[in-house]
């Protein structure tokens, strides 16, 4: 049975992805991006977010928001950029 998700362990993927390639960053630098404001996390780690595989936790949120200059909510698929 397939959940809402579509098996996928995020909401916050696709969109982390687009904006992602909207400001023309490999996931390298925003991995580094992220490590420069506190958040320990690896390149690895944002393709398996961007990719479902990954869970994100709530506190991780805001920090690829501030990193992609968008809202929490907007990750979330529940508001405008």
């Amino acid at each position: 049975m397939k959940n809402a998700f579509e098996g996928k362990f995020n909401t916050s993927g696709l969109r982390i992805r687009a904006r992602r390639q909207e400001l023309n960053l490999s996931q390298e630098q925003l991995a580094a991006k992220l490590q420069l404001a506190g958040l320990d996390i690896t390149q690895k780690a944002i393709s398996r977010i961007e990719t479902g595989l990954r869970v994100v936790p709530d506190f991780e949120i805001s920090f690829f928001a501030n990193a992609l200059d968008v809202s929490p909510l907007w990750l979330l698929g529940c508001d405008a950029k």
